[in-house]
């Protein structure tokens, strides 16, 4: 063992040899100022490095006693001082804990502990005129002060005896000087609640309190990192050590508002001390308890970043103390990040019940930056710099968690609830996920895309459906367009589509079931936007596979709508899906796909009525045209001939579907005779047609829609009977205020009237009819509605050859003003960013409420209804509920903004008011 001479600066000044009279030996550092009543006090003080050396036997039994017995602060300190710095360097390391620390420690801890109840008590009266009090509380902290000095100079010396150090000789210091550390920042943190407002008069000596503590932290981390603990270490050393290493953790806690670099040394230590004795202690550390402080760490510390970068936003400053708080902040984050992942890394088989807790700390982190619509706003400088520094660093967590089951059956969860702002981010971070999943081994593909709840895939476009308020907006997020190149935003449709095509392009062909279920479900289901992202992809995976893959996607796709019982909207999201995939089929595949599904066979109508026929060869489009104008007009003639009730009109809007496809891509293809036939046949069908019965009835009204548009196609060729049929059916159903489609076929319809000279015969009926019905339809509430009669009226103007038309259209200034603007291309008044983003954070909430019915009605559907346990509502059932609430108040006052409310509304509002307070009442 190496033993080190203390004299000189060393261990307490033994300066003199012992023949040296008493009285004129110098005094021990630390006990000048010692009581004279006691002789052994007053002869230590002129002792030296051998005296003290050999009296050592016979003098430490009295001081320890003497320091038991002692109730005198500053005695006490100075008999501490004597024992650690006269006494303790000639202790062998064998026998330190035996006969010092476990003698001397608990003592100096009920010292400690007394001091800071005594520092409470008193700092509860403290006043600058309380001069007393004042000077009391200052010779608390002061004394503190010599303590943590005294235990700081007692851990330095036995860093010093050699390079480890067996835990057996210091058992109780480590314990006994954390203690000591937690408490005194906790002091220090409290501090404005302690000292109730009056920190100026004690702020020189809390500082100086921190300082030591600081110091006494840095030393005893020293000396843990001597600490040698072998394979044989026994229950007690292993015990001991998960003993400090949680105390350390409890320190994170307190110190974490408090110092970075500090807080930064404390984790750094858990750490490395965790991994150094890694084979002891994995077994016994609290690991979720260090996981989900780190995590708690983590998130403080980029909350702090934001709120600095937001700050600077607001102010504008781009230099001085904030910059460099910000700059040193993000390193802290980066240094979280960089512990996150090497303890993880290092301890994953612990985590297993964790991975709620790292799902959530990608959400959190996600929702709080752009491009969150629930971030702050930050400069570009700061949003890269946090990126580049710190999500980068956090960034392979998410490949070592990939392999864990239960953090994949977390992340995939179909019950996740999520709140709104957190939707985004589970998106983000299934994409992330899939950039990475390529690169894992099979079992772990496997793993994500054949999920026990949902595939990767599945969940994709369930988060994707999610995302309402940022689609529409619509974010932006950086992406690489090419090798080389800066990284430029792009939408979050155009971000979700280009990775979800990347990842479809490395996926397994053993994973292609899920993906095809998961693309045929989202095409299928009631959001249109998620519904497009997956025909996007499915055509992107027809170009990107073989020929025959197409081919056979192709004929499923055409079984499925052929076989459909009846339309609705997963038929026409079929149907567009077959219409952009056939213009990817080779020649040769089209041609067999004409042979499986004849075009002049009636069955097969109700798939080519969603083909365009652009897709084919020149050749094969005029063959298929002919072929389905004339099985179109065979089903319509046969229903002219049996006289079927307007009930059964399906087969006829088949058979005009497909004639419209036919006129619209092959049209210029088609005999003149053929034309002829068309055009007088749908002439026939006016006759059926009664305004009332085409309001009733939806089928009757797709059958309005789909005559005008075949019209639109003649328009040239219509006689004026027809022409004044058309226009009395139009006026008399406008006035039972029809649905939208009609609006718009209508306005289609008025819009190609430009290329056509009323006949003189009509002009005094039909005239009046188009300005009324344009002027109508200009001034209609709904904007779709409102910009598609813009555009029409324009190319009416732009083509007609009635010029005295057009003023007619234009019955009042507010229509003129609205057409000269667009005419201009003026833009209107729009709402800012601010507004524009709370708005649709408010239209969400109503969006998730209804996602969550439509959820639930759908799970319920066909279950029996049974009894189920009551469980007290969630905050976020509460939040969805006044968030509908909210959605409701926004709407009525849109309403109000836009016209008088009718009668019963205030009447209404008042019991809605008085329920309000009913449910104020209760909660109170």
């Amino acid at each position: 063992m190496r033993m080190r001479a203390r004299g000189g600066k060393g261990g307490g000044g033994c300066r003199d040899s012992g023949g040296t009279p008493l009285s004129r030996r110098p005094e021990v550092k630390g006990a000048g100022a010692m009581s004279q009543t006691d002789p052994l006090l007053q002869e230590l003080g002129g002792w030296d490095w051998d005296l003290c050396r050999r009296e050592l036997p016979a003098v430490l039994p009295r001081l320890l006693s003497m320091y038991q017995e002692s109730e005198d602060w500053t005695e006490h300190i100075r008999v501490l001082r004597i024992l650690t710095e006269m006494f303790l360097p000639h202790i062998s390391l064998e026998d330190l804990e035996q006969t010092f620390f476990s003698k001397v420690l608990p003592k100096t801890l009920q010292l400690f502990d007394n001091l800071m109840y005594e520092l409470s008590n008193q700092a509860k009266g403290l006043t600058s005129q309380n001069t007393e009090l004042c000077s009391t509380v200052r010779n608390l902290l002061q004394t503190v002060v010599q303590l943590l000095e005294t235990l700081t100079s007692c851990v330095r010396y036995i860093c010093t005896l050699q390079e480890c150090v067996p835990l057996e000789s210091v058992r109780t210091l480590p314990s006994s000087v954390l203690y000591v550390i937690k408490n005194t920042f906790a002091h220090c943190k409290d501090s404005e609640s302690v000292y109730c407002g009056h920190l100026h008069l004690i702020s020189d000596l809390l500082q100086a309190m921190f300082k030591e503590a600081y110091s006494l932290q840095k030393q005893l981390m020293e000396l843990l990192d001597m600490i040698s603990m072998g394979s044989a270490s026994s229950e007690d050393n292993v015990a001991d050590m998960v003993s400090v290493i949680h105390t350390v953790l409890d320190i994170c806690s307190v110190i974490s508002n408090m110092d970075h670099a500090l807080h930064a040394n404390t984790w750094k230590f858990i750490i490395k001390q965790s991994l150094k004795h890694h084979s002891l202690l994995q077994r016994h550390l609290k690991h979720s308890e260090i996981l989900s402080n780190l995590c708690k760490d983590t998130l403080l510390s980029f909350h702090s970043c934001l709120q600095l970068a937001e700050q600077m936003k607001m102010s504008e400053m781009q230099e001085g103390t904030d910059l460099k708080l910000f700059q040193k902040t993000v390193k802290l984050c980066r240094f979280f990040a960089n512990s996150l992942v090497h303890y993880t890394k290092e301890f994953l088989s612990f985590f297993l019940d964790s991975c709620s807790q790292l799902h959530q700390l990608f959400l959190q982190i996600y929702s709080k930056f752009p491009p969150s619509l629930y971030a702050p706003v930050i400069s570009e400088v700061h949003r890269d710099e946090i990126s580049r520094v710190f999500l980068v660093a956090l960034d392979p967590l998410i490949n070592q968690l990939l392999p864990l089951s239960p953090f994949m059956e977390q992340v995939l969860s179909e019950k996740l609830g999520l709140p709104p702002e957190q939707q985004l981010p589970q998106c983000l971070l299934l994409i992330a996920i899939m950039d990475k999943l390529s690169s894992q081994p099979e079992e772990v593909q496997s793993l994500w895309n054949t999920g026990r709840s949902l595939s990767l895939f599945s969940a994709l476009f369930l988060s994707f459906q999610q995302c309402s308020g940022e689609l529409s907006l619509p974010v932006c997020l950086p992406e690489m367009i090419g090798t080389g190149q800066p990284a430029a935003p792009i939408t979050l449709y155009h971000y979700v589509c280009v990775h979800l095509c990347s990842f479809i392009a490395s996926t397994l062909p053993s994973h292609f079931s899920q993906l095809e279920r998961a693309l045929l479900d989202a095409v299928l289901g009631s959001s249109m936007i998620t519904s497009l992202l997956a025909m996007d992809s499915w055509c992107f995976l027809a170009r990107y596979g073989t020929a025959e893959l197409c081919a056979h996607h192709v004929f499923v796709i055409a079984h499925l709508i052929k076989s459909w019982p009846n339309e609705c909207y997963q038929v026409s999201a079929l149907g567009v899906l077959l219409r952009r995939m056939l213009f990817l089929m080779a020649p040769d595949h089209q041609v067999e796909f004409t042979h499986k599904f004849l075009p002049k066979e009636v069955e097969n109508l109700a798939v080519w009525q969603h083909i365009s026929l652009k897709a084919l060869s020149p050749d094969l489009r005029k063959q298929v045209a002919h072929q389905l104008c004339v099985a179109g007009l065979t089903q319509c003639r046969q229903w002219l001939n049996s006289r079927r009730a307007l009930g059964e009109l399906r087969p006829v809007n088949i058979a005009f579907s497909v004639m419209l496809t036919a006129c619209n891509s092959a049209g210029d293809t088609l005999e003149g005779e053929l034309q002829a036939s068309i055009s007088g046949v749908l002439g026939q069908f006016w006759t059926f047609l009664q305004a009332k019965q085409v309001s009733d009835d939806p089928c009757l009204q797709q059958t309005l829609c789909l005559l005008l548009h075949l019209l639109e196609f003649f328009i040239q060729t219509l006689g004026a009977q027809l022409i004044t049929q058309v226009f009395a059916l139009q006026s008399s159903l406008f006035q039972l205020d029809p649905p939208d489609h009609v609006r718009l076929a209508m306005l289609d319809f008025l819009s190609s009237m430009g290329k056509v000279f009323i006949p003189q015969e009509i002009q005094r009926q039909v005239v009046p009819q188009l300005s009324c019905l344009f002027a109508s339809l200009l001034s209609d509430q709904t904007w779709l509605i409102h910009q598609h009669a813009l555009e029409a009226f324009t190319h009416f103007a732009e083509e007609t050859s009635h010029e005295d038309v057009v003023p007619q259209c234009l019955n009042s200034e507010e229509t003129k003003n609205k057409v000269v603007s667009f005419l201009a291309k003026t833009r209107q008044v729009e709402e800012t960013t601010e507004a524009r983003t709370e708005r649709v954070k408010r239209e969400r909430i109503v969006y998730s409420a209804h996602f969550l019915k439509k959820t639930g009605e759908l799970e319920s559907a066909g279950e029996p209804l049974a009894k189920r346990a009551c469980h007290s509502p969630s905050e976020e059932q509460y939040k969805s509920a006044v968030g509908t609430m909210e959605g409701a108040v926004e709407a009525v006052k849109l309403l109000l903004q836009k016209g008088s409310p009718p009668a019963w509304l205030a009447v209404k509002l008042e019991a809605l008011h008085t329920a309000i307070a009913t449910l104020r009442n209760s909660v109170r």
